[in-house]
């Protein structure tokens, strides 16, 4: 079914048109290559995924790579690294010894990877049903058929769910663990593996592909030995520039690489199979206590019969043989969770000041960044698998052109947030959804606050639980915002919001008391202007310095 051909694929992993064509390894760059980082760039590759949508961790501007005199978690290995494939196209088509197939606990083939059976042929399935099924994070081996691999190995990705997400992490790293188990149980050396997870079982892409690339990394260094390669296969645009974006996280080329990862790097990597570290599950052993000098005997004292038991009960005869400090536990679960009850309570008790003020609940301790990243994480996920086309009708938010310095511009309409009429987390997840393109280089938001006074506004507690949602990510490369006719309520709000939130974004609002004064930031056909605000302005300004034709909505001096 399957034929080698010499000159079928491109340097960068290609497939041809012929889908059955065979794929070498020594047609798919290693990790190692000098010109890697141009070989996956494709002309076939969908347009609509620029390379500026994702940018490369070794080379965001505006980040310093001081490693501080940190010890690197992931040190250059080149041994390791001269293993690492990444390939854009499926791995059945590859010359390896094993193939990976992302499948259920039944193994059936509706729910296995797109195409893998139809390629194998129906050897594949007959063998799969007297497997009797596998468990989640667990993998099976069977005959791989008409592919041009030897094996293929089978293995059930977990359910991703926010309350249970370490259980999850830990059990997809055991699947890739399991497959590289297996490889090297059967005597293979070279495996190709996508991406274990499903869009139906709702893990988000980012934090699978840190689980993978980690989980691969600690095996192999200690199995580097017995094999040879392992193929990161993707079957998207954004899988492929996840991979290129974190490879160089736990497979640095060089020292500048390994520099820079050390401080991009989550916080939490897992332990030394890969699995994220549980506290509480942790074994806690200290120092067996020194051996006690014995005491010299002493004549036993005769007491009465009813001092006898207080007598046992106050002796200090087991500290011979116990050392209090042996018998402690280092930060017990319980004594934390206690300290973060009372550092939240503590918390919540120093914003009374601007709940009073009408503000709205501030309480709660600063989110860190590795909480941030997870929580953000999370929301991404579920929005991009919903349909949020109610909210996107309403054009409370929606995209503009760019401003006068180029940064693409965010338009905010306050008068369309009907806090009545709006269900609040689904516009969390729209926003999320929206600004993510927006957030991965400077950009900039128009809040037009014309007429929205008329309106219920969220509190700032809301606000400030919206920008941890939406990262520290938002924070670094949000140029400014520019509010179109504040009034003396916002600019309190604001002003609470630089006091008592986040005095870094809050201090990049600038204030446009008309649209002529909005249109130097911001030129008038990069914007789309709903008709009220022309009107407000009007109404506002008395059409001091400025005629707008009603028609056209054209804007220029008054004479």
């Amino acid at each position: 079914m399957y034929r080698t051909v010499a000159t079928a694929t491109t340097r960068g992993g290609v497939p041809t048109d012929n889908g059955d064509s065979v794929v070498t390894l020594d047609q798919v760059p290693r990790w190692i290559d000098a010109e890697y980082r141009s070989s996956l760039e494709d002309e076939n590759e969908d347009p609509s995924f620029s390379n500026s949508f994702f940018p490369d961790p070794l080379t965001s501007p505006g980040e310093e790579s001081s490693s501080n005199g940190m010890v690197s978690r992931f040190p250059v290995d080149h041994e390791i690294n001269s293993k690492i494939y990444l390939w854009r196209g499926q791995p059945w088509n590859l010359e390896v010894d094993a193939v990976v197939n992302s499948t259920n606990e039944n193994l059936d083939e509706a729910h296995s990877s797109h195409g893998l059976h139809a390629a194998a042929g129906p050897g594949l399935a007959e063998e799969c049903s007297t497997l009797g099924g596998c468990r989640t994070g667990m993998a099976k081996v069977t005959n791989a058929y008409d592919l041009p691999a030897r094996r293929v190995i089978h293995t059930v990705g977990p359910k991703y769910a926010v309350k249970y997400h370490t259980a999850a992490e830990n059990a997809l790293s055991h699947c890739y663990r399991s497959c590289l188990e297996l490889l090297i149980d059967n005597g293979l050396r070279s495996i190709a593996m996508g991406c274990i997870y499903t869009e139906a079982k709702n893990y988000p892409r980012e934090p699978a592909a840190h689980v993978a690339i980690r989980t691969v990394r600690r095996f192999l260094e200690k199995q580097k030995d017995k094999i040879t390669a392992v193929v990161f296969c993707t079957s998207t645009s954004p899988d492929t520039e996840i991979y290129k974006r974190l490879l160089p996280l736990y497979f640095p080329r060089d020292k500048h690489e390994e520099e820079v990862a050390m401080s991009k790097l989550p916080a939490d990597v897992g332990d030394e199979n890969g699995e994220t570290i549980i506290d509480e599950r942790k074994i806690r052993i200290k120092p067996l206590p020194k051996k006690a000098i014995p005491k010299p005997p002493q004549a036993p004292v005769e007491l009465p019969v009813s001092d006898v038991g207080l007598v046992r009960r106050n002796s200090n005869y087991l500290d011979t043989y116990l050392d209090p400090a042996f018998m402690s536990l280092i930060k017990d679960p319980d004594q934390r969770r206690q300290e973060q009850w009372e550092k939240n309570a503590q918390a919540q008790g120093g914003w009374t000041c601007a709940k009073m003020l009408g503000f709205g609940d501030l309480g709660g301790p600063p989110l860190s960044a590795a909480e941030e990243y997870s929580l953000h994480s999370r929301y991404l996920a579920k929005a991009n698998s919903l349909n949020l086309s109610e909210i996107a009708e309403m054009k409370i938010v929606y995209r503009g052109g760019v401003d006068s310095e180029g940064h693409p511009v965010m338009v905010v309409v306050g008068a369309h947030f009907l806090l009545r009429c709006l269900e609040l987390e689904r516009f969390i997840l729209y926003v999320v959804k929206e600004f993510e393109p927006l957030m991965q280089k400077p950009y900039t938001i128009v809040y037009f606050h014309s007429a929205a006074s008329l309106q219920i506004q969220p509190d700032l507690g809301w606000m400030r639980r919206l920008q941890q949602i939406l990262g520290r990510k938002h924070q670094r490369n949000l140029h400014a915002i520019y509010v179109l006719h504040p009034t003396f309520h916002l600019k309190a709000a604001i002003f609470a919001l630089q006091m008592f939130v986040d005095n870094v974004v809050w201090k990049k609002v600038v204030y446009a008391d008309r649209l002529l004064q909005l249109f130097r930031y911001v030129p008038r056909e990069q914007l789309t202007i709903p008709d009220f605000v022309f009107q407000h302005d009007l109404e506002v300004n008395g059409g001091k310095g400025l005629i707008v034709d009603p028609r056209t909505k054209y804007v220029y001096h008054r004479p």
